[in-house]
């Protein structure tokens, strides 16, 4: 991972980054060969740095925590689940301009 604010995720470390988080996180269900995934990676990046302390940002490589992905029921990559004080709020599929996702955040 290039930015050092984005966390990643596995089955091990997913309850204490998500799910006991005092401030919401966003996180990003992705694969490598997902060419969109690699494109909104330097848009969450970018988000990771300015939000730091305001919001996470994570990835789950659906691959290899495919049991997470199933959990969450990732039917289409990238997909971005965001929660607030550990539970699901909301849920959009694709690409999504930095904007858009910052607007869900300020949701939250």
């Amino acid at each position: 991972m290039a930015s050092e604010n984005l966390i990643t995720l596995t089955e091990e470390n997913f309850a204490e980054e998500v799910t006991n988080s005092t401030i919401p996180v966003v996180v990003d269900f992705w694969a490598e060969w997902c060419g969109p995934c690699r494109m909104l990676t330097p848009i969450l990046e970018e988000l990771a740095t300015e939000q730091a302390g305001k919001v996470k940002i994570a990835k789950v490589n659906v691959d290899e925590a495919s049991n997470l992905a199933a959990q969450f029921n990732v039917r289409s990559i990238p997909m971005l689940v965001f929660f607030k004080d550990g539970v699901q709020k909301d849920t959009i599929v694709g690409v999504q301009s930095k904007g858009a996702i910052l607007s869900k955040v300020q949701a939250l």
